[in-house]
């Protein structure tokens, strides 16, 4: 996003009181994407998202329409309805022009991305009629030093690595170029409308900008923009031109479209489920198919703050996030047989080969190489290593290698790698634990506080209990480490309001807020499970306080339809002008996750509450699912919500997509789905 964008925004939002001025939000529109291209498409423009998957930055802006007679009709202002082709992440977008619907697909396909526009049933009469398309390409993030090539029918953008190039199936009837905004138009009060008239008519102007204006005629009633966007050091223009040949033959038709979409994703859920929870798993699959670069790594969620005016950036790498999405999906393949091994493995093998060589894994990296990438919880590779480091994410990473390796892999080499990487870590992992039995002072999961985390606590549990339930020659060890973790746990009880505190603070006084990461310690206790009886006692603290904190965070504002569980007590980020914490579908999932986790642990224990931990699972759950009031009609969960009803924040988010997945699996394999009074396993 360039600062012209960002600047144009803040004239847009300023004083509205649910957006932060400056951001490129995506709480409408849909993604397409495979592997490297991220494209959001939004009432018939698009945007790259990409950049951390492939490191190019592509597309910043665009507009399109029909010219008729000279006159553009953009489709932005027009009335416009959008969805999927079936689970696929083709997406289909119906514009309502004053001559009749226009039909846009767009597919994205490795680094290039397909926009089909059919007009077969608009009436022009005998006006002259065309595609106008507007693009505005930012090679290396880079709105100005860029030139052009123009090659018959494909244009070259270029800065110096990344090259980018458009072409159409139908040719182009016209091109120009148009150099960046004005600095008069920056400080003017009003957004600036691209694409904008043409200026002073410099010779340079149509061949020193990433901006283009092109017309498309209409062959058959259609046609189709390709874009391309290569790395000179890995692509040669020859090889791009003969590329974007081949994508041109390729992709003529709707069902050319159609058929590549269909392959490109697998099955996600069984025929003999019910809709909705096929509708479930397929939008999971495609969402965290969509965040997932080639490397098996996945951003958090689309960086819709780039400036990092408010937050830290979402596009990264987090291990704790990455992992923890590994291991639902790992879990969810072994009930749906989804047909997501080579994920897993592609995950395992990412891991192992960005492991330091401490055994631990660092703050975040960049997902389409695997670099290191900025961050604030990096101690251990600074001197002096302090608290600032996420000793949780070494835990998740550990938890999905050990349940992958249990699970059994084909690949020998493969397997030997996580094995050493998996040694490794419980090294990095036992030199963070203290003699208490619990971790050392560090950053929590929300990353915004300093303490020894009840979540961090239940993450090294979790850990040690899946390496002990191995045939690793350290199983043994972890087995002791899971008993030391498992009795240390009682230190951080707040008998009388029957939860585990957030935290113990430095000083040793616990923090006694009702936090939902904490929510993690009922399924770090069924993984302890496999190795050991988990006691009454503790079956009693789980309840209470699983119980407990949903009723805590739970939050019913009147001003909307929405409900759901929010952060944790006194959470005041992204709060703007409204006086309560903020609804997240991640803690919101994390609920529903916890109580259904509960009710299996206390039907393996012939315990009658499983029934209401069940039933409080499904009430949960409801609301994140499809048609549910925290899951917006793109099948898309955003981060967080305002009391009014309006989403915010990183859309889609990666992390309560796969809750959902998980907590719907263990749900549809207790038979707890749609009826909560069952819970015993067949």
């Amino acid at each position: 996003m360039q600062l012209r964008d960002a600047l144009d925004d803040f004239k847009a939002s300023s004083g509205d009181k649910t957006r932060f001025p400056g951001e490129r939000r995506t709480i409408t529109g849909r993604f397409s994407g495979n592997g490297r291209r991220l494209i959001h498409v939004d009432g018939g423009s698009l945007r790259d998202f990409g950049y951390p998957l492939s490191g190019l930055t592509g597309i910043e802006r665009s507009r399109f329409g029909l010219r008729v007679d000279g006159t553009p009709f953009w489709f932005d202002e027009m009335e416009t309805t959008q969805s999927y082709h079936e689970a696929t992440t083709l997406v289909e977008t119906i514009h309502r022009t004053p001559f009749g619907p226009v039909t846009q697909l767009d597919l994205t396909t490795g680094d290039a991305h397909i926009t089909r526009f059919d007009v077969d049933e608009i009436e022009t009469g005998e006006s002259h009629t065309e595609m106008i398309a507007y693009l505005s390409l930012a090679p290396e993030g880079q709105d100005s030093q860029v030139g052009q090539l123009h090659h018959e029918d494909v244009i070259e953008v270029y800065h110096q690595r990344e090259h980018d190039f458009v072409s159409s199936t139908t040719g182009f009837t016209d091109v120009r170029g148009q150099i960046p905004v004005a600095f008069e138009d920056l400080i003017d009060e009003e957004p600036t409308e691209y694409p904008r008239p043409a200026s002073d008519h410099r010779y340079s102007e149509d061949r020193l900008s990433g901006d283009l204006i092109c017309s498309l005629p209409l062959y058959g009633e259609s046609t189709t923009l390709v874009t391309l966007l290569t790395d000179r050091t890995e692509t040669e223009r020859e090889a791009a031109l003969d590329q974007l040949a081949d994508l041109r033959e390729e992709f003529n038709s709707i069902e050319a479209v159609e058929a590549a979409a269909d392959a490109a994703l697998p099955t996600a859920a069984r025929e003999d489920h019910s809709e909705t929870l096929r509708e479930s798993v397929s939008a999971d699959v495609r969402v965290l198919s969509l965040l997932t670069g080639q490397t098996g790594l996945r951003i958090a969620g689309p960086n819709f703050d780039p400036y990092y005016r408010y937050s830290g950036g979402y596009g990264y790498t987090w291990f704790r996030d990455d992992a923890e999405i590994s291991r639902f999906v790992l879990e969810s393949d072994q009930h749906f047989d989804l047909g997501l091994s080579h994920w897993h493995a592609r995950s395992a093998r990412a891991y192992c080969e960005t492991q330091r060589d401490d055994g631990s894994w660092p703050h975040r990296v960049w997902p389409h190489n695997g670099a290191l990438a900025p961050g604030w919880a990096n101690a251990k590779l600074e001197a002096g290593n302090d608290n600032d480091y996420q000793a949780d994410q070494t835990g998740s990473v550990i938890a999905f290698l050990a349940n992958f390796y249990a699970a059994g892999i084909e690949d020998a080499d493969l397997e030997a790698q996580v094995v050493d990487t998996l040694e490794a870590a419980l090294k990095s992992l036992d030199g963070t634990l203290e003699h208490d039995g619990r971790p050392m002072v560090c950053q929590n999961a929300w990353e915004d506080s300093i303490g020894r985390f009840t979540h961090t606590t239940a993450t090294f549990l979790e850990a040690y209990s899946a390496l002990a339930a191995t045939d690793l020659a350290v199983a043994d060890h972890a087995h002791e480490q899971a008993n030391r973790v498992y009795e240390a746990i009682n230190h951080l009880w707040v008998d009388d309001r029957g939860i585990f505190a957030l935290r113990e603070h430095g000083g040793g006084g616990l923090d006694r807020r009702a936090d939902s990461a904490t929510l993690a310690l009922v399924g770090a206790h069924r993984a302890y499970e496999k190795i050991e009886t988990v006691d009454d006692y503790r079956l009693d603290q789980l309840d209470s306080h699983t119980h407990t904190i949903i009723k805590a965070l739970w939050h019913d504002p009147e001003e909307s339809e929405i409900a759901g569980l929010f952060r944790n007590e006194g959470d005041a980020w992204r709060q703007a002008h409204q006086d309560h914490e903020k609804i997240w579908t991640v803690s919101t999932g994390w609920g529903a996750n916890a109580a259904a986790q509960l009710g299996a642990l206390l039907a393996d224990h012939d315990d009658e509450r499983a029934v209401e931990a069940a039933a409080r699972a499904r009430e949960l759950l409801e609301l994140v699912l499809p048609g549910g009031v925290l899951c917006e009609d793109t099948s898309y969960l955003p981060e967080q919500f305002f009391d009014t009803g309006e989403p915010d924040s990183a859309t889609p988010l990666g992390w309560p997509h796969a809750l959902r997945l998980a907590t719907v699996a263990l749900m549809d394999e207790r038979g707890v789905l749609y009826a909560a009074h069952k819970i015993a396993a067949d």
